[in-house]
């Protein structure tokens, strides 16, 4: 299994420390997510989901595109896309979130590792190309014209650019979301990281009709439960908080890189929910901050730290302190 940030019971277990004691800045979600309300419908605990309760027309207007699929979070879709094509070349940015490659790997097909400079260079030899925007961990931003180029590149000979947008809600401006369906063109979407709503495992696939129509019949139905359902469309309605988060997450990103400078953290990319580092001492560091109960996501390849952004100002403060307190050579 690759690892992920969230091991939160691990760490527990690992360092002695209470949950409670412990500032989980592994995983990039937004610490301060959309407000669920406490009162729900209780029919929704009982009830099959339903395909027509609204949510597709949601998310439709919120992803400005029409031919959409919900999904039991994007996790779902990059472990099917692979079963969906005969034997490719694939080809993939490292570092970036590494379930693509597996899921692609274990489907059988042949993985290209390309460096972003690269990219333009290695095109002809690919099939498939997956991107991550803005990449994961590293903060690479993909402008949505190179994208487009890209995509038409491959296309031509029936190609697939495949983005990975988890992290661009705030950066709305990059997304190919309002281009989709093109043929060729897959764009994943989620709900986890920007709405803080990891739990619901809802999220979305924009593309073309034949290929939502072959993904739901390797899905099958009810994949999102009721409850998911429906509060993913409340979220995605609920375009005053958008606007708020947005400015907000954008703020405590720059906070958040900041407070690492002045702490000889100088970050080497960013997204509006994480800062990334990439540093020779990360294990080190990254063991110091969890002694102390400050969980980050550790990255061996390269070596490198992504902090996620602290709940409270209270968390800040804490952040601050252990920070200043780091040995770092």
């Amino acid at each position: 299994m690759l690892e992920h940030g969230g091991r939160l019971n691990r760490a527990v277990q690992q360092y002695g420390i209470a949950v409670a004691d412990f500032m989980d800045l592994s995983t990039g979600i937004n610490p301060n997510g959309w407000p669920v309300p406490r009162d729900l419908p209780s029919d929704l605990w009982s009830g099959l989901p339903q395909d027509d309760d609204g949510l597709i027309a949601v998310a439709q207007d919120y992803y400005q595109c029409d031919s959409l699929l919900a999904v039991a979070g994007s996790q779902a879709a990059i472990q099917t896309l692979p079963l969906l094509r005969a034997h490719s070349k694939v080809g993939v940015l490292s570092p970036a979130y590494a379930e693509h490659e597996q899921a692609w790997t274990k489907a059988g097909h042949e993985i290209v590792t390309i460096d972003v400079d690269r990219i333009s260079a290695q095109l002809s030899q690919l099939d498939v190309l997956i991107l991550i925007n803005p990449n994961n961990p590293t903060g690479q931003r993909f402008s949505r014209q190179q994208l487009l180029n890209w995509h038409q590149q491959l296309a031509k000979s029936g190609g697939w650019l495949i983005v990975d947008e988890a992290f661009i809600d705030s950066d709305s401006a990059l997304s190919l979301s309002s281009h989709c369906p093109r043929e060729g063109l897959i764009v994943l979407r989620s709900i986890g990281k920007f709405f803080g709503l990891a739990g619901l495992r809802t999220g979305f696939v924009l593309a073309e009709k034949r290929i939502l129509t072959a993904l739901y019949e390797q899905l099958g139905p009810w994949p999102i439960a009721s409850i998911s359902r429906y509060i993913t469309q409340l979220a995605l309605a609920d375009k005053a908080w958008q606007n708020n988060a947005k400015v907000q997450l954008k703020q405590q990103s720059q906070r958040l890189s900041t407070l690492l400078i002045r702490s000889g953290l100088t970050p080497s990319g960013s997204s509006s929910l994480f800062q990334w580092i990439k540093t020779k001492y990360a294990e080190d560091i990254h063991q110091q901050l969890a002694q102390q109960g400050v969980l980050t996501r550790l990255f061996l390849q390269p070596q490198s730290l992504r902090f996620g952004l602290p709940k409270s100002e209270q968390d800040w403060q804490r952040l601050n302190t252990v920070l200043q307190g780091l040995s770092v050579p």
